[in-house]
């Protein structure tokens, strides 16, 4: 027998997408959500930027459905940080 939150869960699906945080000299951070083309925000706190994201993903979701595109997710995305040494490389 399914619950209350069983069926939920069933019509809603979560889309899910990286995004980044890039602290800015002034204070606060940029959000970038690559996969989103043109995606941005900025919020004073991580907390604030994490809100903001949220709401510019749905707007940025309302844009593609109305225009009926395509909405893509990162759902099977790896995300990983590589470090190089810079020394390795000529500074021109």
């Amino acid at each position: 027998m399914y619950n209350e939150d069983m069926v939920k869960n069933i019509k809603e699906k979560i889309l899910k997408y990286n995004v980044v945080f890039q602290p800015e000299p002034e204070g606060g951070y940029t959000v970038i959500v690559p996969t989103l083309r043109g995606c941005v925000t900025y919020g004073k706190t991580l907390d604030e930027a994490r809100e903001m994201a949220i709401d510019a993903i749905g707007g940025f979701m309302e844009c593609l459905k109305e225009d009926g595109e395509e909405i893509p997710t990162d759902e099977k995305s790896v995300v990983s940080v590589i470090g190089f040494r810079a020394s390795n490389f000529a500074v021109v």
